[in-house]
Order: C-alpha cells, then sequence, then structure tokens
C-alpha cells in the first residue's frame, strides 16, 4: 500500500519539540523526507536520530525562523538537495501568557505571541508558498490552541495570537489557492503526551503545575471526555499534508477530541 507521503519534502519549524517532533516522526513514516528547522541542533538531532532508526530520512538545520534570510536560504538549501518544497509546517514557540487578566498584562506579555506567532507563520509561509507557486502545488500548515474561536477567559495572550495565524491562513489559502497550494491549520487544545511542568510554567508561571490534573481537566471538559493525544494530531496532520485531503483548504481541521465545538 502507498504511504500518505510518500515521495514528498517536507519542513517541520519546531521539529524538536513534541508536538514538532511527533509530526516529523509521522511524516517520515508515511514516506515523506523531513527536513527538521529549528533553533537547537540537540534537539532536532534527537528526532532525526529516532526517524533514520526506524528507516525514515531526515535532515537538521538550525534555522531561527523569525530570521527571513535564513528561512529563505533554507529553504533554497532544501530545493537544491531535494527538488521540491511540498510541505512546510511551523510549529514555532510563540511565548504566549496565560493565567493573568487581560487588563493587568503588559502590552509586550499581550503582543508576543501575536507578534511572534504572525512573523514565523507569514516568513516560512512566504518563502514556501513562493516555491510551491514555481511548482504549481504544495501544503502550508500550521497548529493552534482553538482559543481564536470563542473567548475564553485566563487565556490571555493565546485567544488574540490564535485569531489572528488564522486570518493568515485563510488569506494565504485564498490567494495561493489557485495556484494549486493548499493552506489549512489544525486546532490541537492541550496535547497530554507534551504537557510537561516546565512547559506549562512557560506560559502560567504563576501556580504549581500538575500535568495529570491539566489532562483530568481538559477530558473532564472535552465530549469525548478525553484529552487531545499526541497521535490524535500527528495523524490528522500527515492527512492534510498527503493528497488525499486535496479538495480542503482554508479551514482548521479540529483534534480537540471535542473541547471546542465548531
Amino acid at each position: 500500500m502507498t504511504k500518505l507521503l510518500e515521495g514528498k519534502n517536507a519542513i517541520v519549524y519546531g521539529a524538536g519539540g513534541g508536538l514538532g517532533g511527533g509530526i516529523a516522526r509521522t511524516f517520515a513514516r508515511e514516506g515523506a523526507r523531513v527536513f527538521l528547522a529549528g533553533r537547537t541542533r540537540s534537539t532536532l538531532e534527537a528526532t532525526a536520530k529516532d526517524i533514520t532508526a526506524a528507516g525514515g530520512s531526515a535532515d537538521v538545520a538550525v534555522v531561527d525562523a523569525l530570521d527571513e534570510t535564513a528561512v529563505d536560504r533554507h529553504v533554497r538549501d532544501v530545493v537544491a538537495a531535494a527538488g521540491s518544497v511540498d510541505v512546510s509546517i511551523n510549529l514555532i514557540t510563540r511565548g504566549d501568557v496565560q493565567g493573568i487578566p487581560i487588563v493587568d498584562m503588559t502590552t509586550d506579555d499581550l503582543l508576543r505571541a501575536t507578534v511572534t506567532g504572525l512573523t514565523t507563520n507569514f516568513v516560512t509561509a512566504r518563502a514556501a508558498g513562493r516555491q510551491m507557486v514555481e511548482q504549481g502545488s504544495g501544503v502550508i500548515l500550521h497548529l493552534n490552541s482553538a482559543s481564536g474561536a470563542g473567548a475564553h477567559p485566563g487565556m490571555g495572550s493565546t485567544g488574540p495570537a490564535d485569531a489572528a495565524v488564522e486570518s493568515l491562513m485563510r488569506y494565504l489559502a485564498a490567494e495561493l489557492g489557485p495556484q494549486g497550494i493548499r493552506v489549512c491549520g489544525i486546532w490541537t487544545a492541550g496535547v497530554t503526551d507534551t504537557l510537561t511542568v516546565d512547559k506549562l510554567s512557560e506560559v502560567d508561571d504563576g501556580q504549581e503545575w500538575d500535568p495529570q490534573a491539566v489532562e483530568a481537566m481538559i477530558a473532564g471538559m472535552s465530549v469525548l471526555r478525553r484529552a487531545p493525544r499526541l497521535a490524535d494530531v500527528v495523524e490528522v496532520a500527515a492527512f492534510l499534508a498527503s493528497d488525499r485531503a486535496s479538495g480542503v483548504t482554508g479551514t482548521m481541521a479540529n483534534a480537540t477530541a471535542g473541547l471546542v465545538l465548531r
């Protein structure tokens, strides 16, 4: 049976993280040659080691997704090595701040996630999109927590950032669609396999975190009575990146286990 992404070349920004690494491994399992990009070589190489040990193909590059020149150069390097960029997915950390009432936040805390999220998604999508226009095909993906779809007290800067990046996604889909390029996103909410005390504290350091308690809270709020899992998200990403999703663009796939109903 043909693998979902056989013959595809995929760039995964943030491939050293929990979500990024999981998606990179799944893309490779489905036949893609994956190009792992991020700021920390050691975590990227750990992901690459897993991929090659499983018989996949992975290349590592230290790339700051906020650096336009570096991103453009990396895309050129990928094309020189592989001939095309078929999939580009952005999972870069934005610096979200949660747990603080909006009226008590500093301007920098509120804007950081939006500015970083918009910048990295724009820079990476633009670089991939220009190449994909030449090819006449390609898929550009991103993830967010679904907080932009409604109003959730305590989510701080996450909601505005999610909404801004989703808007960018729709505009890109409208402009790039006639050239055969699809642009989509995935709602993930809290993916339990990736929730660690350190990661939770990065967005809200005002309390003592218990990942198991957070998972139970998310499960209690979701229609399926469980929190989203890494396996749920990576399989959706692989499908969206594949030709089997050729009619899907300009929308968010809901992998929240029913935490969000929309």
